[in-house]
């Protein structure tokens, strides 16, 4: 049976209908982490979803250009269906959109076991080992993208076109105040927003979300993306978080600021007695993190493109290794103590999808807690030497080949997930290495 109780169906349409919402939209992640849903009119609400609302199973195997990837149990299974079931408690009014709230579903196989596929289904899994420790995790998401407008040929060119307008804000850098009238509907679509910027590539923005434990903090993270997209087509631009959508331009990171409160909701990585004033408990995250990085990096920088974000001097990590306030480093321990104590991942970029993503993070600082591990020296000075620690993954094949290899983090994921994940992946640098690229025409056709 799936969690679903018909009285409490009942009673949310009808608390809906009584403040004019006529329109209920069920969504859940890809494991691209795109939105995937369907509208249903709250006044069928209960009918509709007193038994789950079916979805085809091979959602989670098609590929961003609408192809089917041939993924066990899928076309071979002849395309069987999962099974939706809303979570009450994510119910929330669309404010660009009167009438119509939001809900998020939870993903289960037709026989009701959970769907492994699910990436949100991957998250709570790790949660609720990460939970085992007798900590509650704390993470606040930090995203960057670009805004563009179409010209008259056609073209998509960055919104704003200057330059130097990092850490900007008002019309200088964003001529129309688009981001201003972004931060607030996504405020009012509760989603925790707390302050954004012009990032320092024309037409990039970054809004930050507040912390909360793991499954909220990526559950407004993928709203959030979702909901960039949808404001930037109502005003005809188009908003993207591709790791690197520009050759003169750096990428796009998805940081993630992560902590640990204790059974009496204090601080566990806070302890001012040692000499930088971080906790056991932090230092043996820290090194979880850098343990399982290759992998890691499977999940945070998931597309061909991300590996041409990362290298020297581009404020994206190239190397292993961590640091006390130094963003050169891939885990950054910002100033802060007390209640603020915690640690920076800046390996993500904004591809990712962020139950993976977080789910990643999650899984690796749980392996270095419980192993109390212990992390090596914090680099001092500016990276970017790969003479001082070893490097991150140079391409989408290697970090695949080092998800596949780490088997503790495999286990904490769920094979069945991480099997379909790489077959996907591996599927999708296939179809690329029979693609003809704009470099190779420009490069080759001329002379050769």
């Amino acid at each position: 049976m799936l969690p679903i109780e018909l009285p409490a169906l009942e009673e949310l349409a009808s608390l809906l209908a009584g403040r004019g919402v006529d329109v209920v939209r069920l969504g859940y992640s890809d494991l691209t982490g795109v939105e995937r849903g369907r509208d249903v009119l709250v006044s069928r609400l209960a009918r509709t979803l007193g038994d789950g609302v079916p979805f085809c199973r091979a959602i989670y195997h098609t590929s961003p250009m609408g192809d089917v990837v041939p993924i066990h149990g899928g076309i071979d299974a002849g395309l069987p269906d999962v099974v939706a079931a809303p979570d009450l408690a994510t119910v929330v009014d669309v404010p660009w959109e009167p009438g119509v709230a939001h809900c998020i579903v939870d993903v289960f196989n037709s026989d009701g076991t959970v769907a492994g596929e699910s990436p949100r289904n991957v998250l709570k899994r790790v949660e609720a080992r990460f939970n085992d420790l007798g900590y509650t995790s704390q993470v606040g998401p930090e995203l960057e993208f670009f805004l563009l407008e179409e010209d008259a040929s056609g073209s998509w060119r960055r919104y704003g076109e200057a330059t130097g307008n990092v850490y900007s804000a008002g019309l200088k850098g964003d001529p129309e105040n688009m981001l201003l009238r972004s931060l607030r509907l996504l405020d009012n679509y509760g989603l925790e927003v707390v302050a954004a910027n012009h990032e320092f590539a024309s037409g990039q923005f970054e809004i930050n979300l507040w912390h909360s434990h793991a499954v909220d903090a990526a559950d407004r993270a993928f709203r959030f993306k979702s909901a960039v997209k949808e404001l930037a087509r109502r005003e005809g631009k188009r908003a993207t978080f591709m790791a690197k959508p520009f050759n003169d331009e750096g990428g796009s990171g998805f940081h993630l600021h992560f902590s640990m409160l204790d059974a009496d909701g204090l601080p566990a990585f806070d302890d001012s007695s040692s000499q930088d004033g971080l906790s056991w408990m932090a230092k043996s995250a820290i090194a979880g993190v850098l343990s399982h990085a290759p992998a890691l990096a499977a999940l945070c920088n998931p597309t061909i493109t991300s590996y041409k974000r990362f290298g020297p001097d581009t404020l994206a990590p190239w190397l292993v290794d961590w640091g006390l306030d130094n963003r050169s480093s891939m885990v950054r321990v910002p100033p802060e103590r007390g209640r603020a104590a915690r640690l920076e991942l800046r390996l993500g970029d904004a591809s990712a999808n962020p139950y993976l993503a977080i789910a990643g993070l999650l899984a690796a600082a749980y392996l270095g807690v419980r192993d109390k591990a212990s992390p090596p020296h914090p680099l001092e000075g500016y990276g970017y030497d790969p003479e001082r620690s070893a490097m991150l993954p140079k391409s989408l094949s290697e970090s695949l080949d080092a998800l596949v290899a780490d088997t503790e983090l495999v286990e904490l994921l769920g094979k069945d997930f991480v099997d379909t994940f790489v077959a996907y992946k591996r599927n999708e640098l296939e179809r690329f290495s029979h693609y003809i690229t704009d470099w190779e025409f420009r490069e080759y056709s001329y002379h050769l």
